[in-house]
């Protein structure tokens, strides 16, 4: 463990570029392997989940590497080509690599177990191996289903129509990387939209996918060919600067290159809503992908009532909202969270017990938070992360605005998702630096 220590700052100036964008980069690295030939992917985050992911592959029988340049290429197996691996397969902290890699091999004819660190192996996977059964697939592991988990795919697999239960982006990218080796279409329908990633990555590679309002078709076992990808920054990323410039008087930032799938940008929507100063410059769009640069200055925040409707464009970025709502004018009051119950950790008890010892005001619901704003947080809190990197990165944010710097038990979490997190954010003129 590595406890880091958080303390105020005049204000955050510069251009910045964040890592890659996670949901992205796990999905380049399995869809490199499902295709022929070789995919270059330029802009791979490097971070200890996608690296799973990347050794997961390899365990499969795809052959990747990184060249000179930084970029990573992937030589694919093609559909039908995974072979069964040796050992189990360990996805770390990863809940988006276990389940969509859960979903691939579950229409193979091989015994594919996972195993993962502790985080991990408390989270739920009844939520894809419930619809992966219905493909054919069987599942070996506690009862509550979770880690570890040995999937038995099947050889012959059935397609099927799935209507996803929850708002989830990776149960329903299971169900279509299931999918990819079932012949005949398999249909998922979502009644509430959740991040695109897949089915863009889908089309990028020339999976044939048909969009019908909520339902998504894939017909199976095509033949793919190697394709170039750009992965663009990671806007869950880029909102901790974000809140960090918009909390922290005099601060004026740049991000660049960062992801604007419509799919993910409610946060910004949020924040801008707060009275955020907020600019999307250089639009444009890559390999399928809306990009931009984010320009951010200090700005007053006032309390707002999030729609619940909004929930899935920014799951991930609540445990950063609640730092924004803490020295904004008024309550801000986030429902519908459910989900965040069953994340990395609890994040909603996470963040209310961090707030509350850091002298916010905050009341807990049961899919949800209301926080009331003040001028002036006293801090001083030593912040338990439950290896949650989200918990982690949120409080050392609140550290640069709070009277008493603001200490978290764990920071080397942060390598999950954002390498570099500490340093980037000193070069702006943070003051993030280790509580030895």
């Amino acid at each position: 463990m590595n406890q880091l220590i958080s303390k105020k700052v005049a204000a955050l100036t510069g251009h910045i570029k964040v890592p890659g964008d996670k949901s992205i980069s796990h999905r380049s690295l399995i869809m490199g392997t499902m295709a022929i030939g070789q995919s270059r992917i330029s802009g791979l985050l490097e971070g200890e989940d996608v690296q799973d992911t990347a050794r997961a592959m390899e365990a499969m029988g795809a052959d990747i590497s990184r060249d000179a340049n930084g970029d990573w290429l992937v030589h694919g197996v093609g559909i039908g080509g995974l072979c069964q691996p040796e050992k189990p397969l360990d996805m770390g902290n990863s809940g988006t690599g276990a389940r969509l890699i859960m979903g691939l091999v579950s229409t193979y004819p091989h015994n594919t177990s996972f195993i993962g660190d502790a985080s991990l192996s408390s989270r739920p996977m009844r939520r894809v191996t419930d619809p992966l059964e219905k493909f054919g697939a069987e599942f070996q592991g506690a009862m509550d289903m979770t880690l570890p988990i040995t999937v038995k795919g099947i050889g012959d697999p059935l397609p099927i129509e799935y209507e996803v239960p929850v708002a989830s982006a990776q149960v329903k990218s299971a169900v279509l990387l299931a999918a990819l080796n079932t012949p005949g279409k398999t249909t998922v329908i979502e009644p509430v939209a959740t991040r695109d990633h897949t089915e863009r990555m889908f089309e990028h590679f020339g999976v044939p996918i048909e969009i019908t309002g909520s339902a998504i078709t894939v017909t199976g076992q095509p033949e793919l060919t190697a394709r170039d990808m750009f992965v663009p920054t990671d806007p869950s990323s880029a909102a901790f600067p974000t809140v960090a410039a918009l909390i922290t008087p005099g601060s004026d930032i740049t991000i660049e290159n960062v992801g604007m799938n419509p799919s993910r940008t409610g946060i910004y929507t949020t924040l801008i809503e707060m009275g955020g100063d907020i600019s999307f410059i250089n639009q444009r769009l890559e390999c399928g992908e809306s990009v931009a640069d984010i320009h951010v200055k200090y700005s007053p925040l006032k309390g707002t009532i999030v729609p619940e409707k909004r929930a899935p464009s920014m799951i991930d970025e609540y445990p950063v909202l609640c730092i924004a709502a803490s020295v904004a004018e008024g309550q801000t009051v986030m429902r519908g969270l459910g989900e965040l119950r069953v994340k990395e950790s609890d994040r909603i008890a996470a963040m209310v017990t961090g707030l509350k010892a850091s002298g916010v005001t905050v009341v807990e619901h049961d899919k949800g938070m209301t926080v009331t704003g003040a001028a002036n947080i006293p801090g001083g809190a030593l912040i338990k992360t439950h290896l949650d990197h989200r918990i982690a990165m949120s409080f050392l944010i609140l550290g640069l605005r709070a009277d008493s710097p603001v200490t978290v038990d764990d920071g080397t979490v942060i390598e999950t998702s954002f390498p570099g997190f500490r340093h980037l954010m000193n070069e702006l003129g943070a003051n993030i630096g280790s509580n030895a």
